[in-house]
């Protein structure tokens, strides 16, 4: 017999957020799991809200990584809410392409970059 569970879904800590402008017009995609670290990424089982990811190819959402000095950060995203991750499967997730962004509460080791086209960062 199958062992119940309880999940939530959506959610997550949004004080990255400085406003809700994009949040409603924000694409689902596939997040290509297989490019995300378990220790670094998901240490608890979720891709946290606010992560930045490269959003070129909404079939296949990978990691953000930062462009070379002086160049824009282009196809920057992030995720909007927390996406769980198991077994190393694909999953839907939503991404924010344009809004304002509190840098400081973005997940990881983020620096605002210099230009990212619909983005401005508090």
């Amino acid at each position: 017999m199958p062992m119940l569970r309880r999940k939530n879904y959506g959610g997550g800590n949004h004080k990255w957020l400085a406003s809700t402008h994009g949040t409603n017009n924000a694409p689902t995609g596939t997040l290509n799991v297989a490019g995300f670290t378990a220790g670094t990424h998901y240490p608890d089982g979720y891709i946290p809200s606010g992560t930045p990811v490269n959003a070129a190819d909404l079939t296949a959402i990978v990691p953000y990584v930062a462009p070379a000095a002086g160049q824009p950060a282009l196809n920057l995203g992030f995720l909007l809410d927390d996406v769980e991750v198991e077994g190393g499967e694909a999953m839907p997730a939503a991404v924010l392409r344009h809004g304002s962004i509190v840098a400081e509460e973005v997940p990881g080791n983020f620096t605002a970059p210099a230009f990212a086209p619909g983005f401005t960062f508090e």
